[in-house]
């Protein structure tokens, strides 16, 4: 509890980490590369960042791009903002927020790419509002994304990738739909794909397969609910 309490102390003074009450946090809609990085760059944000080892080692592969980690555990974002303080990367930020609130941060089309990486698979169907893969995020994504953005999936639970899958074949209106069940004997394996969390690395050392999927939205009608369900 102490070093808990002590990481919340420390991310008060964390600058590449937004809070409530810093003075950014209420004023980053919009802004994120004018305030936050200071260039133009594009804007890729993963959900539910944990730790954020995938958002610093995004950051690191590529420089060119500017990488938000976004979680609501300001102690594990903790581990992911110190890191990156570290190594000296200065195009990666991590935002202390709900994801269901996504659009109170980031804007129509400021969004250039989505990861979305081991979430809590939510198996009870009464929860399925809450999934991160659900038609109501799913529709935020869509227009907080560019025309071009992508959305990039990785799990290791069955039941969640089947439901995913089920939803954007159910008129959800997307592109370019490409998946496997077996990311690492696939060709859909790239530098980007094989980067891994902690909780990835586990689960292989189980010798669970990782399940992954990337898409991009159609312009046109929303996702709707569907009926199926793990």
């Amino acid at each position: 509890m102490r070093r808990k309490l002590q990481r919340f102390l420390d991310n008060a003074s964390q600058r590449n980490l937004l809070e409530p009450g810093k003075p950014a946090f209420d004023n980053v809609l919009g802004n994120w590369n004018r305030d936050i990085f200071g260039n133009d760059r594009q804007l890729v944000v993963e959900l539910g960042c944990g730790y954020g080892e995938l958002a610093v080692a995004l950051a690191e592969s590529s420089p060119n791009r500017n990488v938000i980690g976004v979680d609501k555990r300001g102690a594990r974002m903790w581990v992911g903002s110190s890191d990156a303080t570290a190594r000296g990367l200065v195009n990666v930020a991590f935002l202390r927020a709900d994801i269901a609130e996504l659009d109170r941060y980031f804007g129509p089309g400021e969004i250039g790419e989505i990861w979305i990486t081991f979430p809590d698979p939510r198996p009870k169907h009464r929860d399925a509002r809450r999934r991160l893969t659900s038609p109501r995020f799913l529709n935020t994504y869509k227009q907080l994304l560019r025309g071009d953005g992508w959305v990039r999936f990785k799990t290791d639970d069955a039941e969640l990738f089947d439901y995913t899958l089920a939803l954007l074949g159910n008129g959800i209106g997307v592109r370019s739909l490409a998946y496997t069940k077996d990311l690492y004997h696939s060709p859909l394996l790239t530098e980007q794909s094989g980067l891994q969390t902690r909780y990835e690395t586990r689960f292989l050392e189980r010798g669970a397969s990782i399940k992954y999927l990337e898409f991009q939205f159609h312009s046109g009608r929303p996702a709707r609910h569907t009926t199926a369900r793990p």
